[in-house]
């Protein structure tokens, strides 16, 4: 089965695998709240399964949750996939049934939901006083894997929200608030570290969906133009020995449910 869907594009798993470090903070911060061992966790848009093997290998019972069938290809060809129930369905709409989760967790994935579905189903899955687990990106003064976007193509078309706003604390309170309590934030920031800047051109053009889809959207003079941002924003970060390394905030969010 195939789709056309922006995470389908270029190899997911290599974004994947450079986060897994953030995926299992995000199931530590459930193992702080309750064992892991026996409990029903869902990992909403898990991508390639980082947490919800994490949580598997930690004795969960876990179903991951993911609308490209192509990423719960690859995860399943892990190892410790066959513990793990994978399912192709939306992370805001995945007909699974009402209060049966102890635990929902996502690595950077829920938060490219329109948030208030989200919230709506997180809430339909969770038993009363299950627990709440997902990290999300911080917006940062700059941002190399995305400044050169804009500054050739101009900002994104308004959507009504962006991933960035699950890693601002006021839009956090007002979007738990009603359903979550002792809420937990804990900000850590994620090195991208790549071998050259030939590495790191490599990654954005055949490697990273959002950036593949972008150069592919666009035509061959924007291609060119957009290439070169990035070669011009990448280079200031490049060090001595030619590695190019820079830093992207994000926070690891927990909270208890708790049912109306």
């Amino acid at each position: 089965m195939t789709t056309s869907t922006i995470w389908s594009a270029g190899r997911y798993d290599a974004v994947g695998d450079r986060i897994a470090p953030i995926a299992e903070q995000v199931v530590d911060a459930v193992a702080r709240r309750r064992p892991l061992r026996g409990a029903a966790l869902v990992d909403l848009a898990c991508g390639t399964g980082s947490a919800a093997l994490t949580a598997a290998a930690r004795g969960a019972h876990v179903t991951g949750v993911d609308y490209t069938p192509e990423l719960l290809t690859i995860a399943e060809r892990r190892n410790g996939a066959d513990a793990v129930h994978w399912l192709v369905a939306d992370a805001g709409d995945t007909g699974l049934p009402a209060a049966s989760f102890d635990a929902v967790v996502s690595n950077m994935g829920i938060i490219f939901v329109e948030p208030q579905r989200q919230l709506a189903e997180i809430d339909r899955l969770l038993k009363d006083g299950g627990t709440l687990a997902f990290s999300a990106w911080v917006r940062d003064t700059s941002n190399p894997l995305f400044d050169p976007v804009v500054a050739v193509l101009g900002p994104p078309a308004a959507s009504g929200f962006s991933p960035d706003q699950w890693g601002d604390e006021a839009v956090l309170a007002e979007r738990l608030g009603g359903s979550f309590t002792d809420v937990d934030i804990r900000a850590g920031r994620h090195v991208w570290e790549f071998e050259s800047l030939d590495a790191a051109m490599r990654f954005l053009r055949a490697e990273s969906p959002v950036h593949v889809k972008t150069f592919r959207r666009v035509s061959e003079p924007q291609r060119d133009e957009l290439a070169a941002a990035f070669e011009s924003t990448l280079a200031g970060h490049v060090d001595a020995t030619g590695t190019v390394t820079f830093g992207a905030p994000y926070v690891v969010v927990s909270a208890t449910y708790r049912a109306s």
